[in-house]
């Protein structure tokens, strides 16, 4: 019995240091150098299953390319527009700050609440097709659990509504 009591208190010891090391930023890892786009295209999907791209089949021999693959936010009329309207819901998302805004670009930043955990977010704005193309991926960790995905479907729902 006295071993039981001790395992228990070595979990709680164990939880209790990892939620102190995501409230300190030991979780929140390091800020991508390649973000942004080039010729159109936002960065590949990362090569483990942590990330989501509407342009994961630009990139054909990719090992994620199918786990990775998202589609697109459609719009109509105006895609300035649709950038900000995109914009504004970012901003009044919890836990998500936009870091970078330009004319057919966002980068935004979103952090879990506990342990701090940071993912990178990106828009690009394909005018000619009138989509916002997206790309969401972690930044530490394997596997992201369906994170990246079920954030990109709740802002598209936000947006198409």
């Amino acid at each position: 019995m006295k071993i039981l009591w001790y395992l228990v208190l070595l979990a709680m010891a164990l939880a209790a240091t990892l939620v102190l090391a995501g409230q300190l930023g030991f979780l929140s890892g390091s800020v991508p150098r390649k973000l942004g786009t080039t010729d159109g295209r936002l960065s590949p999907p990362s090569q483990t299953p942590n990330s989501v791209s509407s342009q994961a089949y630009l990139y054909p021999g990719h090992p994620q390319k199918d786990y990775a693959n998202i589609a697109p936010l459609t719009y109509t009329g105006d895609g300035d527009v649709a950038l900000e309207k995109l914009a504004a819901l970012l901003q009044k998302s919890e836990r998500t700050v936009i870091v970078t805004r330009g004319p057919d670009y966002i980068h935004a930043q979103c952090t879990t609440a506990l342990l701090k955990f940071t993912d990178d977010v990106e828009f690009w704005l394909d005018r000619p097709n009138s989509v916002i193309h997206v790309r969401s991926a972690s930044r530490l960790g394997r596997k992201d659990f369906g994170v990246n995905r079920a954030r990109v479907e709740a802002i598209r729902a936000q947006f198409s509504s």
